[in-house]
Formats: structure tokens, sequence, C-alpha cells
């Protein structure tokens, strides 16, 4: 049975169409999925730097360093696509690059460099009430001490007092003129009763 022309052109089609659509899948290689920190990522602290595949892979290699200085602790773990290294507690902030390599499911090798950023741990800043304390103090050791009042002058003694004393020092009491009073009334009494007498 011959086959004609036109059913043989059709079967080298339906072999092309098909080795297109199964030929991306047979070629993919697997990728790096997600990693913590991210691509670009600015973080305030890091433990540990963990990158996700698409797939299992083996053999992995990851170094965390900034500049000639290398921060990974120990060798990088492996469990199914996810690789977790360890850093050292000393990181410094600063610009860093994660650098890994690991062997894909189908052989090959998969390896590239996430940048980002250790910016460290903010410090506190002053509460309110500490910077208000501490302004009040400022102000109370800076203030200059209130000046001196003048004593007062001491108050002159009444008028009554300064008589009184001066009666005690040197003038006659007032009792004396009462009895020289009275001695005189009794003398002009007894004169007007000796000359009513003497007269018929």
């Amino acid at each position: 049975m011959k086959t004609s022309p036109f059913a043989a052109v059709l079967a080298l089609l339906a072999t092309l169409v098909l080795g297109t659509v199964l030929a991306p899948p047979a070629l993919a290689h697997d990728t790096l999925k997600s990693s913590n920190p991210a691509k670009g990522a600015k973080v305030e602290s890091l433990r540990e730097v963990k990158l996700t595949f698409t797939a299992t892979v083996r053999f992995p290699k990851v170094v965390v360093r900034t500049g000639d200085a290398a921060y990974q602790d120990g060798k990088a773990a492996v469990d199914g696509p996810a690789v977790t290294q360890k850093v050292k507690d000393d990181l410094p902030p600063g610009e860093y690059v994660i650098a890994y390599r690991v062997v894909s499911s189908d052989g090959h090798p998969i390896e590239g460099e996430i940048p980002f950023t250790l910016e460290g741990t903010p410090e506190p800043s002053a509460t309110p009430e500490a910077s208000a304390t501490d302004a009040g103090s400022a102000s109370a050791s800076a203030a200059p001490p209130p000046p001196a009042t003048a004593s007062a002058p001491p108050s002159s003694p009444p008028a009554a007092e300064l008589a009184s004393d001066e009666e005690d020092s040197g003038g006659i009491p007032g009792w004396a003129w009462l009895v020289v009073g009275g001695l005189t009334g009794v003398g002009i009494g007894l004169f007007l009763s000796m000359r009513n007498k003497k007269q018929p």
C-alpha cells in the first residue's frame, strides 16, 4: 500500500507540532522561585537566608558577603526545593550579596546573586516625658539665682513709745502733775475757808 504525498505531508506536520509542544517541558530547567531576603530588600536584622526553587535541588552552596568579608555560618542545608543558610550574629549594617549555586533535579547547575541591604535595628528615641524632664533640668541649672532683696529698714517706734521714753529719761512723770494739782486745790480751799471765818 502506497502512501500518498498528501498523507506524508500531514504526518510530517503532526510530528513537528507534537515535538514543539513537548519540547519546552523537556528542555526547561529548575529555577529560583523566591528568596528571603528578597532581591533589593532592606532588613533590620538577619539570622538566616532561605532560597526556594521550583523543584528539588542538591549540593547547595551559599555565600553571604559584603566586599571581601563573608558572613555565612556553616554549610547550607537543603530540604527538597528549599535551601537554608545560617549567618553570623555580628553582621554590621551595609550592602550585602547572597551568592548561591545548586544542582537542579535534571543535573544542571543553577547559580545567581541576590543583593540586599542590612539597615540594623534603629535606636529607641527618647520619650516625650524624658525629654521634658531633661529640658526642665537644663533650664533650672541654667537659670541665674534670684536677686537678693534689700532688707527692710527697722520700723520707727510709735510716737507714744517715744514720748514715754522721753518722760522716763528726763521729763516730769504725769502722776507728779496730778499730785501737784491736787495739793494746789486743797490749799485754795483752806485759804477761802479761813477768809470766810475772819469776816464778821
